[in-house]
């Protein structure tokens, strides 16, 4: 199949027989996007639909995107991704994103789920009390991350320890360790969300040896950072590259 062929059949999977209302205004544009986002990434690496969607959800959230990013709701539903998936990767931004923006990305993804008749709320995937949220936290980070935590807790100064308590307790306790997807999923969607949010070179870095850490190799990650390609442009695809490139080269 050539590019426009492939572009038609994944556009499809996604999203049935509809045609974008842009075709009627700019179809030159629609062309050019349809077929490089449809035609060509989605072909490119060893990612299924579902974690292509996934990662669709994560970045269309980081960017405020939100009329894409509920197109790409119905999309992630239509392939196969569960509610709760869908709902747990839109909970995984909070950390990076703050409440605000994920609070926007979850009305748009609970309209979906109306519309879809699911029925809210889901079941509650919690896997901490808070009397131990900080240990299950701070035991995810150093499965990611090794002995490197215990030393940034050390090294932090007396008026910022703090933030380490509330890294490990509220980012990895509260979120990393819910159920719905497991470790390997949402220490791959944090590398596209620090990588769309651009300026974050270090978070990306450690992120990319983290995902190492658990079992995502180079090629995996190539993979999801070009996926993000389309939704957050070349200039932080090319930094989100640079930082694997230098943790890991070739």
């Amino acid at each position: 199949m050539n590019r426009n062929e492939k572009s038609q059949e994944t556009y499809k999977q996604l999203f049935g027989d509809g045609v974008p209302a842009v075709y009627a205004t700019d179809p030159d544009f629609q062309n050019i996007l349809s077929r490089f986002i449809f035609g060509e990434v989605y072909y490119q690496g060893s990612l299924d639909n579902k974690q292509r969607e996934l990662i669709t959800l994560v970045v269309l959230a980081t960017n405020q995107t939100l009329p894409q990013l509920k197109a790409h709701a119905h999309a992630a539903l239509n392939v196969g991704l569960t509610p709760l998936e869908i709902k747990e990767a839109i909970y995984h931004c909070a950390p990076y994103l703050g409440f605000p923006k994920t609070l926007n990305a979850i009305n748009e993804i609970n309209e979906v789920f109306k519309a879809r008749n699911i029925a809210l709320p889901l079941e509650s995937q919690k896997q901490v009390e808070e009397e131990n949220r900080f240990e299950k936290g701070l035991g995810v980070q150093i499965e990611i991350f090794g002995d490197l935590i215990e030393k940034m807790r050390e090294i932090a100064p007396s008026n910022q320890k703090h933030i380490q308590d509330y890294l490990s307790a509220f980012c990895f306790g509260d979120f990393y360790t819910r159920g719905g997807l497991d470790l390997k999923t949402r220490e791959l969607l944090t590398l596209c969300i620090v990588s769309a949010l651009g300026g974050a070179e270090g978070q990306v870095k450690a992120h990319v040896q983290g995902n190492k850490n658990v079992g995502n190799d180079k090629e995996a990650m190539i993979s999801a950072i070009t996926h993000c390609l389309p939704y957050m442009g070349f200039p932080r695809t090319l930094n989100a590259l640079a930082c694997l490139n230098e943790m890991i080269p070739e």
